[in-house]
């Protein structure tokens, strides 16, 4: 039985990772990331998918030191939350020494392997 959730998350990687991320947006303007089947906040179905901007803002970061088995290797790394006009994805930042990291760095989205085992993840590289 093949998992339409994960295949469409993958999706999402894959776009991400080719520089074209997207997210969804309901009749009352909620942005949602995939997948999705309806609004989590108004229960719309009528979603709409549009271009991730290019660049979002740090809104808050925290450094890592003890991870979850998955991440094992790549500890000590920060978790930031990102805000793409008002759709947020969580990922690690990359490319930006972890003390200098601040809320309002203007970052870009990808994805990349982890250290660990090599899963795709969310990362987040400064903005050029």
């Amino acid at each position: 039985m093949t998992d339409v959730t994960n295949g469409e998350y993958d999706a999402f990687l894959d776009a991400l990772a080719d520089g074209e991320g997207y997210y969804l947006v309901c009749e009352n303007e909620h942005g949602l990331l995939p997948p999705r089947r309806a609004c989590p906040h108004c229960g719309d179905r009528d979603l709409t998918e549009r271009d991730l901007p290019e660049s979002g803002e740090i809104v808050t970061h925290t450094t890592v030191f003890v991870p979850t088995p998955q991440f094992e290797d790549d500890a000590p790394y920060v978790t930031a939350v990102v805000d793409f006009d008002g759709v947020r994805l969580t990922g690690v930042v990359r490319g930006i020494d972890q003390e200098d990291i601040a809320i309002g760095d203007l970052v870009t989205p990808t994805v990349e392997p982890n250290e660990t085992a090599a899963e795709q993840t969310i990362v987040f590289r400064p903005t050029e």
